[in-house]
């Protein structure tokens, strides 16, 4: 487990996604968010988020800004793609 922060790379690159129209600025956690998974690469972000975060159209301009702007793409997905049942 890591510890990750806000900090000013983060900070512009949530201003690019709103900048971009991916998300509204009343949306700006939901943007720093995803910057900071962004910056440290994170494997998956899992969200419940359906309507600001996991959402095939946004996850798409996130990713899109993010190759932009030098980052790689961000896995996005929901709970219910990542947990494994157990197998019988």
């Amino acid at each position: 487990m890591e510890d990750v922060f806000l900090d000013e790379e983060a900070i512009e690159l949530a201003d690019a996604y709103i900048n971009d129209g991916v998300v509204s600025a009343r949306h700006l956690v939901d943007a720093q968010h995803i910057a900071i998974a962004s910056i440290e690469r994170v494997d998956v972000l899992v969200s419940w988020n359906f309507k600001q975060i996991v959402n095939l159209d946004r996850v798409h301009a996130f990713n899109a800004v993010n190759l932009k702007r030098g980052y790689s793409v961000l896995e996005i997905r929901s709970p219910r793609e990542v947990v494994r049942e157990k197998e019988d």
